[in-house]
């Protein structure tokens, strides 16, 4: 059980009101509606030195979030930039920051809360608009309150807490955060809400043969059927990194992530303008894998890069996938097995697969908890959420332990079994 869960509503409360009476006179707190009031090197800079930073929080990709109108007023998601400032000699320093959207819905953020939004309506209670810190549309977890010092998280956090409180917000959700997030979070009286998600670690593999000798024969047996599969259906794919992308390519892209959209019958989240940005500003940060047929493009899978100081990729993350053809196993091949031998090839250490999909763990991506933290301002509410999460949080772990006896590793291979952290 998470120690925040533990908590009465008005302790909870307490710690709310001690964090703002004690953290927040050390900084000048500026609200903007625009992150380029912002320098992106000053944001960036400071993303750097966190935890856990990824791409999906630098200052390139929020701020096209927001001027491509794919996360905008118009789509239910208003930005507002909280960031907070440190007096010194030669100028204001900024001392921590994150984006705080003001939201009229819960679509695109993979951490569901539909069920808490029908209790408040059932009881003739407003849950929109709420307030989220987490970049649209991205289930990536990572660093998600920037800042320089603990004493400074502990700031922004008072901040965010106080806009809320101020301006009749009822709930603020932190969601995929890291640990630093999370324990500045439970200090303060949050909830803590836990998921799993499936990601692949480098055992230090030399290639993908050597990769499949670690499985079990089961699972190694599937693998290989599934990629014969592609293979004898005549499909080939090539990687190319963002720099390295066509227009054609670029195009394809937008056409296979507009597709899978429309096949599910829900409008894409992000804009053509968003691809456009994104090759301008981020192209370094993108690798593709497109299959082909014939000679003809045929579906693509479009993989996230976290770059080391060096500009080298670090973490691969699973984004975006679509496919103009129908073919056996494909989705399999795009999305995880081109993804995790291309990391093997190149070094990376980790590969997250994206949000839910236990059937990733078939294809050697193991279970990974993912932590979020909660505010209600209602008390009673309040009370029930705690509850409600006591109870998904035991469900969540007797899963991931199921999960653990299952694993696709030969025993001798097995890593450190996911656990939960202890805040």
């Amino acid at each position: 059980m998470s120690p925040t869960t533990k908590l009465s509503w008005a302790t909870r409360i307490w710690r709310v009101i001690q964090v703002l009476e004690n953290v927040s006179l050390n900084y000048v707190t500026r609200v903007q509606d625009d992150l380029g009031a912002i320098a992106p090197e000053a944001w960036d800079g400071l993303l750097a030195r966190q935890d856990a930073p990824s791409p999906f929080m630098q200052h390139a990709y929020l701020s096209v979030m927001q001027t491509s109108q794919s996360a905008a007023p118009e789509t239910g998601w208003t930005l507002q930039v909280i960031s907070l400032w440190r007096g010194t000699p030669q100028g204001d320093v900024l001392a921590a920051a994150c984006p705080l959207y003001i939201k009229t819905h819960s679509r695109g953020e993979y951490v569901f809360d539909h069920a808490w939004a029908d209790a408040y309506q059932r009881h003739g209670l407003d849950y929109y608009p709420k307030a989220l810190v987490a970049p649209p549309f991205t289930p990536v977890p990572g660093s998600r309150l920037l800042a320089e010092s603990e004493a400074a998280r502990q700031a922004l956090l008072a901040a965010l807490l106080d806009i809320c409180q101020t301006h009749n917000i009822p709930s603020l959700h932190i969601l995929f955060g890291s640990p630093n997030d999370l324990q500045a979070c439970e200090q303060a009286g949050l909830l803590q809400r836990d998921q799993v998600q499936f990601h692949w670690q480098n055992q230090g593999w030399q290639d993908f043969d050597d990769f499949l000798a670690s499985l079990t024969q089961e699972k190694r047996k599937k693998i290989r059927q599934e990629r014969r599969k592609v293979q004898e259906a005549g499909v080939t794919f090539r990687a190319v990194r963002g720099p390295d992308m066509t227009d054609g390519d670029w195009a394809l892209l937008l056409r296979c992530y507009q597709q899978t959209y429309w096949e599910h019958g829900n409008p894409p989240y992000l804009t053509p303008a968003f691809f456009e940005a994104m090759r301008k500003d981020m192209a370094a940060n993108w690798l593709l894998f497109v299959a082909e047929h014939a000679g003809q493009p045929i579906g693509i899978s479009l993989i996230g890069l976290h770059l080391d100081a060096q500009g080298q990729p670090e973490v691969a993350y699973g984004r975006y996938w679509g496919a103009l053809a129908r073919v056996d196993c494909l989705h399999f091949e795009a999305c995880y097995y081109q993804p995790i031998e291309w990391c093997i090839q190149h070094g990376l250490q980790r590969f997250e697969g994206g949000a839910q999909g236990e059937h990733k763990m078939a294809r050697a991506l193991l279970p990974t908890p993912t932590h979020s933290a909660h505010w209600l301002a209602h008390p009673a509410f309040s009370e029930a959420v705690a509850r409600f999460l006591e109870r998904e949080k035991a469900g969540v772990e007797n899963y991931l332990e199921a999960l653990n006896q299952h694993s696709p590793l030969k025993q001798a291979k097995q890593p450190a079994k996911a656990t939960w952290p202890s805040l």
